[in-house]
């Protein structure tokens, strides 16, 4: 419980934190065009941060049991992709990263808003780092799934970062990798989202690979 309110008030910092860099970022002049490279990455990691308590206390609130409160509604895809581009404008406006959208805007779908907003938005902040300008966000049904795809234009996925993705569908525990600052979190975070979507017998799944339309880093995610 200690654990769990210390998260809470350091999410709550580093939220307001984050506003302040995109206010500072939004209104950018001549005089801090020197530390605008410096503020936007200022702004990439208190994402990140806010990212990894956010799931962290998700997580300590049992997600993916019973008792947690799963909220399912038929959703406008259309709407998911606003919220989601809302919250990364002005870091990809700020590193100069483009995020081209490829939806059907009149599919309708049923999940958790709060949730599938939050693993698509973090999937965006992560291809942040590994992009070289372009994002493109895609939501298609594909054979009565609904697959969100989150691809970039960079050199791909490192090694590491699939077995963490392999590892994050089989419920493997795989650590921390100092190396690379990776705890699994967002992976394992994502996986327990993806499954508490169930429809007949089925629920949602994670991948990562590379290649795909712009030859980069591929995040799918899939629910039924």
């Amino acid at each position: 419980m200690f654990l769990a309110s210390t998260a809470h008030d350091m999410k709550n910092s580093i939220s307001v934190l984050s506003g302040t860099l995109e206010r500072l970022l939004d209104d950018a002049s001549p005089e801090t065009e020197k530390a605008y490279p410096q503020m936007a990455q200022m702004l990439y990691q208190t994402r990140r941060l806010n990212d990894n308590l956010m799931q962290l206390l998700a997580l300590y609130k049992n997600v993916g049991t019973p008792e947690y409160p799963f909220d399912v509604q038929p959703l406008d895809i259309g709407q998911l992709a606003e919220q989601v581009v809302a919250n990364g404008r002005v870091l990809l406006e700020s590193r100069g990263i483009a995020l081209d959208l490829d939806i059907d805007p009149e599919l309708v779908w049923h999940f958790d808003e709060d949730l599938i907003v939050g693993v698509v938005s973090h999937a965006i902040n992560n291809a942040v780092h590994y992009t070289r300008d372009r994002i493109v966000l895609t939501a298609r049904e594909r054979d009565g799934w609904l697959e969100i795809r989150v691809e970039d234009n960079g050199a791909g996925y490192p090694a590491s970062l699939l077995q963490a993705g392999g590892a994050a569908m089989s419920g493997t525990a795989i650590g921390v990798n100092f190396l690379t600052n990776s705890a699994g979190l967002g992976l394992h975070f994502s996986r327990e989202v993806a499954r508490m979507h169930r429809h007949r017998a089925r629920h949602g799944a994670v991948r990562l690979e590379n290649g795909g339309r712009l030859g980069g880093g591929c995040f799918i995610l899939t629910l039924p």
